[in-house]
């Protein structure tokens, strides 16, 4: 439902909050055009995109998390290795 000023009206829950997102003009228009095509919220889409970066930058963080103990090598040292085996 479109309100009064052209904004979406959304399903409000006691735990929504309010902000004001500043979008780049084609991203905006389609985000509109996604959200007309699919019968969603600008807001779902939005609260859906960034509950899946929040997601990846915590696998990725995990993935760090399990290889800790790997030996490390600088990229000198890779460059050298490179060199020496024949791959540069």
């Amino acid at each position: 439902m479109m309100l009064d000023s052209g904004q979406e009206e959304i399903a409000m829950t006691t735990a929504s909050k309010r902000s004001t997102v500043y979008f780049d003009e084609q991203l905006h228009t389609a985000l509109r055009l996604k959200a007309a095509h699919t019968h969603r919220s600008v807001s779902e889409l939005v609260n859906d995109a960034v509950r899946a970066a929040l997601a990846e930058d915590q696998e990725d963080l995990a993935a760090f998390s399990d290889r800790v103990a790997e030996p490390t090598m600088s990229y000198e040292a890779l460059l050298d290795d490179l060199k020496a085996h024949g791959k540069l």
